[in-house]
């Protein structure tokens, strides 16, 4: 079992751990499409999520050349509105910037300052790095670094993603936490050699059974305690 003592660096992702990802995208959805109700809504949000899922994974097999988030973000937007008959241009590039827009959740800004008493934090995010700075502004989230995957021209699970944050870090990778709620990246970070955390939320992307993490909390405050204690 590892031990607080034991790390150096914390790192986090972002989009879903740090953010509510899919409650801004709804809302910027709802806000393009004023008419929509809550179903046709979910429907648009679908559309979005399978746009960028699917470009994900063709870069992930070299079958699309990398493209940061903000390319991929426009794509989806646009899906939106010829599914949804949304013509208006400045809608359409209100709604492609949705990602810049993303509140915090409620434990995120307070568990961020109280861990970053005690370790060097990390953001590491698949949003591009334009996109990034902006959304740290608008959340409030004050990393003492944040990358973004642009950096490795790829996506999270890649393993060159988190080789980003152990070259930033200068320390072993063993002696890092990698604190997400998505399962898929703390396996990720995990085949790096990294320790891992997950943190429960609504849109995460829960454990299997054959997960084992170091640290698993139902939310940022409990795990802080935690890593905090001695």
């Amino acid at each position: 079992m590892a031990e607080a003592r034991d790390l150096e660096v914390v790192v986090f992702d972002v989009l879903g751990t740090m953010v509510d990802e899919p409650g801004g995208l709804r809302a910027a959805i709802r806000d393009a499409v004023p008419a929509s109700d809550d179903g046709s809504v979910d429907q648009l949000l679908t559309v979005w999520r399978k746009h960028v899922e699917h470009e994900q994974q063709r870069m992930e097999k070299e079958s699309r050349a990398y493209a940061n988030t903000e390319i991929i973000d426009r794509e989806a937007a646009q899906r939106v509105a010829d599914c949804a008959g949304l013509t208006d241009p400045l809608a359409i590039e209100r709604l492609a910037t949705a990602g810049q827009r993303l509140k915090p959740w409620d434990d995120s800004l307070s568990g961020l300052t109280r861990l970053a008493r005690r370790f060097p934090v990390l953001g590491l995010s698949n949003a591009s790095r334009a996109t990034l700075l902006r959304l740290n502004a608008y959340a409030g989230l004050r990393w003492h670094q944040a990358l973004s995957a642009e950096d490795a021209q790829a996506y999270k699970p890649a393993p060159e993603v988190y080789q980003l944050a152990v070259d930033a870090a200068g320390c072993p990778s063993e002696r890092m936490l990698m604190v997400a709620a998505h399962a898929w990246d703390l396996r990720g970070a995990q085949a790096m050699g990294m320790r891992t955390a997950y943190v429960q939320r609504p849109v995460g992307d829960p454990p299997k059974r054959t997960d084992t993490f170091n640290w698993s909390a139902n939310n940022l405050d409990e795990l802080v305690a935690a890593l905090t204690a001695t």
